[in-house]
């Protein structure tokens, strides 16, 4: 809480993104590795589930399962045995996939392109997709506030917003600097933490 550092875990290959499940325990992906492991409070590593292509984004269902953004273009859902299964397809991402689950089990991704202009995806539990927000630069990381209120760090060419959507698919700058790229929210307080590649802010 005071921002001091202290190392967990050593040799994991290229941590990529980070989600903890309803074990207590953290989840990382590694997007080299196409894998996921599991890491325990004294920070011994265990492998969880293998063989997800470019592995970036986690986040988890109601149900305890854990969704794991394929860059190359497939969501996969993995049970707690780590057992594994395409649950949708998004097209490809020169970046990430960002995910978040929503309050109704929905699914949202973010996937930047090279295009002008990407969009926010919804994944039903069913694995349906629906191409939802259009008009972003290049959306990165996504979170609910404490309310069940999606927010989404939008960046480009060095400049970037963290926008809160509305009900009706409205955005709101809440916050803007440079360099964002990941969110998430206190679930005991609702102070929004946003990071850049190398530093940290708690919004208060």
């Amino acid at each position: 809480p005071d921002g001091a550092r202290e190392p967990l875990v050593a040799g994991l290959g290229n941590a990529t993104s980070l989600a903890f499940g309803p074990d207590g325990r953290l989840y990382v992906s590694s997007r080299f590795e196409g894998t996921v492991s599991r890491v325990r409070p004294d920070g011994d590593v265990e492998k969880f589930a293998e063989n997800l292509g470019v592995a970036f984004g986690l986040a988890f269902t109601k149900e305890g399962d854990l969704l794991v953004g394929d860059r190359s273009g497939t969501i996969h859902r993995v049970d707690p045995q780590g057992q594994h299964r395409p649950l949708a397809k998004i097209p490809p991402s020169v970046a990430a996939f960002h995910l978040a689950v929503a309050p109704d089990d929905t699914l949202i991704v973010a996937a930047p392109t090279l295009n002008s202009s990407d969009a926010l995806y919804r994944v039903s539990p069913a694995g349906e997709v629906t191409r939802w927000v259009d008009g972003f630069g290049r959306p990165q990381g996504l979170a609910f506030d404490p309310q069940g209120v999606l927010h989404v760090v939008d960046a480009l060419a060095g400049d970037s917003v963290v926008y809160r959507i509305g009900p009706d698919e409205s955005r709101t700058v809440v916050l803007s600097g440079a360099g964002l790229l990941g969110i998430t929210f206190d679930p005991t307080d609702g102070t929004m933490t946003v990071c850049t590649d190398d530093v940290i802010y708690r919004v208060k």
